[in-house]
């Protein structure tokens, strides 16, 4: 009898996933909770789920009400964040969930756009929440208040005024005025709420230890700095203070471990804003390296299209720390003691996004080659990993996946890896279209995971093929590090990688190479149309074209441009060379290659001019070309974008190729 042949990933399929994000544990380790997101295609947008593990069993408590996971507030109940429609503007409702049965119950509405809490002590929590510098205690406001403040605001909605840099953020918007203050917020008998931090000061992150709060953060007055201070909040004594005051480092995430506060810091003096932190010992207005960084990445830097929400990269259970690592082209989990000697509790190929744990148990969201992400758990020694949700299974039953072929290979004197994805029952007699897949960041990573938007490709006919180059992540700062050199080696690598995979297949049609990528890769796509005519097609997605025009309305421009262009500064006509040097836009009258270019209105990353740009310069020349403008869509766009605009892009994508192969 013949084998059931197996059924193609579409472009459809992409709105079948579940997303997990946001691994909670119970405080006494029982019980694990998480959410996951869900596509309404009818309404073109997400609902959130709460599930709730127990035993080894995953169920879903929340139905009726999208909601958000915050954090446990006991043992046995959580507390979500949800709108019931009733909320007064800039107001949060929270609820309280008992999992031992009920339903969610109204517990609080904070007078502020919730960003993030954590729970102090019985009845006292910390939060951070949005609040206008000019209008900081609008918290304070009275419904009447808040509701003129909110007409008024209505009367402004045509119109933006902006005086400072940035004045808007990928995802959030535009930010002018906006800060991200600390609150002290006390439950009971009644509601109270304290702002503890300036009008003006943006918060960081944030950790509890006992009744101490310690967060990082800064003024903003005109400009956003890069740098950070360090602060402490004593909840019983309600005082604040400095703990690191300086003005020198650029300070991620905080941990306290036997008591001692620890800060991730770099002072980007080697390597740029892009340098990898060490983990720092906080003292009295000092900041002691505890222990430097391995050639290795201390958060997670795989990249894929399936995951969307995230969560927490490291998990201190006050001894010890356990962080997921990125080593080239995979996760690990490491743990260090209070001397910070490292063992390794788990590694192995494929995506780890987030975590948690307890004293015996080990929480986190993987995915391999042929799952979409879900939840698993593991002994505290990294032991008996098992899958304990069921998210995704449905998804991709009798689908075909193809499993990717590593491709070794050596280019500009360093060893690097690829994959290829083959078409279902490929046959080395046939000829075979294929597809270049460029990652962005330029420091994320490609490992052997999941990545829909490759395995559809596969699943219509194309050989896809991706690889790590000069640039990407895991593999330490200085492979991270194409300052001044983007363009060059990174370049080199891709076109040596093509040569390999067509080596490795000699029956891909070298007529019918297509190539696409975003963000970084969008910039790599803009480039490779001016520097050679080998590929068939392209689509640029999210990209830069214009070094000079991205420094200056990027959210992140200011000193993302200069930084990575070897540049000084913004003005000079020297600091003006290195940054048009880089840009695509430079060489775009070289460009023979038909390209599709995919921009939102709303990327304020890489903003939809640097689109507009590369593909005018293509039409003026009598370049086949087309720009796709996606409304309401940010940079996130292929990861997080609406279910029916994620479907167009790939629709836009896939056409782009099948009509030029």
């Amino acid at each position: 009898m013949p084998a059931k042949k197996s059924a193609p990933i579409t472009i459809e399929d992409i709105t079948k996933y579940r997303f997990p994000a946001n691994l909670q544990y119970s405080p006494d380790g029982r019980l694990l909770a998480f959410q996951a997101m869900r596509s309404d295609v009818e309404k073109n947008c997400y609902h959130n789920d709460v599930y709730l593990v127990k035993d080894g069993k995953t169920a879903q408590v929340t139905h009726s009400l999208d909601a958000t996971l915050v954090i446990w507030d006991d043992e046995n109940t959580m507390i979500l964040k949800r709108s019931s429609g009733e909320a007064l503007p800039g107001t949060t409702e929270l609820f309280k969930l008992d999992v031992r049965g009920g339903e969610a119950m109204p517990w609080i509405t904070l007078p502020f756009p919730l960003a993030g809490m954590k729970k102090v002590s019985d009845n006292v929590y910390a939060a951070k929440g949005f609040i206008d510098s000019e209008d900081p205690d609008a918290y304070k406001d009275s419904d009447e208040d808040r509701k003129k403040k909110a007409d008024a605001k209505k009367k402004e909605a045509d119109y933006h005024v902006v005086d400072e840099v940035p004045y808007w953020f990928n995802g959030a918007g535009y930010t002018n005025k906006r800060r991200t203050a600390l609150f002290d917020v006390r439950t009971g008998k009644e509601l109270t709420v304290k702002r503890v931090t300036a009008p003006k000061f943006n918060t960081g992150d944030m950790v509890v230890s006992g009744k101490k709060v310690y967060f990082a953060g800064n003024v903003k007055e005109n400009r956003q700095l890069r740098t950070s201070k360090i602060y402490e909040y004593d909840t019983e004594k309600k005082k604040l203070t400095t703990l690191y005051g300086k003005n020198d480092r650029n300070v991620g995430q905080l941990f306290v471990m036997n008591d001692q506060l620890y800060a991730l810091a770099t002072d980007m003096k080697e390597f740029g804003g892009n340098q990898t932190k060490d983990i720092c010992k906080v003292t009295k207005n000092a900041l002691e390296v505890a222990m430097q960084h391995e050639d290795v990445t201390y958060h997670a830097s795989v990249i894929g299209d399936t995951v969307h929400g995230g969560g927490a990269e490291f998990v201190t259970d006050g001894k010890k720390l356990v962080m997921i690592i990125t080593i080239e082209n995979h996760n690990a989990l490491w743990e260090f003691d209070e001397n910070f000697n490292k063992r390794c509790l788990w590694e192995q190929p494929g995506m780890m996004c987030f975590m948690d744990m307890t004293a015996d148990k080990i929480a986190v969201c993987f995915q391999d080659w042929n799952n979409v992400a879900e939840i698993y758990e593991m002994d505290r020694d990294g032991q008996n990993m098992h899958q304990v949700s069921k998210l995704n299974d449905d998804a991709l039953e009798g689908k075909y996946i193809a499993k990717p072929q590593e491709l070794k290979y050596t280019s500009a004197g360093y060893d690097l890896t690829g994959w290829v994805l083959l078409p279902d029952n490929f046959s080395p007699k046939k000829k075979y279209p294929a597809v270049l897949d460029v990652h962005g960041g330029p420091r994320a990573s490609y490992g052997a995971t999941f990545f829909h938007e490759m395995q559809l490709w596969a699943s219509r006919g194309f050989v896809v093929f991706f690889t790590n180059i000069k640039g990407s992540d895991g593999r330490g700062d200085a492979f991270a590090d194409i300052r001044d050199d983007y363009g060059g080696t990174d370049f080199q690598n891709l076109m040596d990688f093509t040569d390999a995979v067509l080596e490795k297949y000699p029956n891909i049609d070298r007529t019918k190479l297509c190539e696409t990528g975003g963000s970084y890769g969008g910039f790599m796509t803009n480039w490779i149309i001016g520097h050679t005519d080998r590929f068939c097609a392209c689509a640029s997605q999210r990209s830069i074209s214009n070094w000079v025009s991205f420094s200056f309305i990027a959210d992140i421009g200011l000193h993302f441009g200069p930084d990575q262009c070897g540049a000084e500064g913004l003005f000079g006509d020297k600091n003006h060379e290195k940054l048009w040097n880089h840009s695509p836009l430079k060489y775009a009258d070289n460009v023979k290659t038909p390209t599709l270019f995919i921009h939102s209105d709303e990327d304020f990353r890489c903003p939809l001019p640097e689109g507009m740009q590369m593909m005018q310069a293509l039409a003026v020349r009598d370049v086949e070309t087309r720009l796709v403008i996606f409304h309401g869509e940010n940079h996130e766009l292929s990861r997080s974008g609406k279910p029916l605009h994620r479907m167009r892009r790939l629709q836009e994508i896939t056409d782009w190729f099948e009509k030029h192969i």
